[in-house]
């Protein structure tokens, strides 16, 4: 059984600077957090390559109004993490716990799944 940990600085840099940027649609700076060939899966839509993960970031929940606000996080291994946020906003059903499940390759996301929340 894995625990959430609290302390967001022992998140790899790259996942910081991702969550911060993408959190405020900044896809020019997620651009630069991301391998050439990326995927990222969000509620089962996939994206694939800088270009389509660029579109998504900046696009993804703008007709919305909504926080977000990390309850946790844990390290499955060296390249594998899984941060969980809630989403609170006018989108439908209000509240949404996300686990986002990075895969890094280098200083970089190689992958991201984002899908609702596993409780353990």
């Amino acid at each position: 059984m894995t625990h959430p940990e609290t302390h967001p600085e022992t998140l790899p840099a790259t996942v910081r600077r991702f969550l911060a940027a993408s959190t405020v649609h900044d896809a020019d700076t997620t651009s630069e957090l991301v391998t050439d060939d990326v995927v990222v899966v969000d509620q089962g839509e996939t994206f694939r390559g800088r270009d389509e993960v660029h579109a998504f970031i900046r696009d993804a929940g703008a007709e919305f109004e909504y926080t977000t606000h990390q309850t946790g996080f844990h390290r499955v291994d060296d390249t594998h993490w899984v941060v969980t946020l809630r989403l609170e906003g006018t989108f439908p059903g209000g509240v949404a716990d996300l686990d986002y499940r990075f895969t890094l390759r280098g200083d970089r996301v190689a992958e991201l799944v984002v899908g609702n929340h596993e409780a353990a």
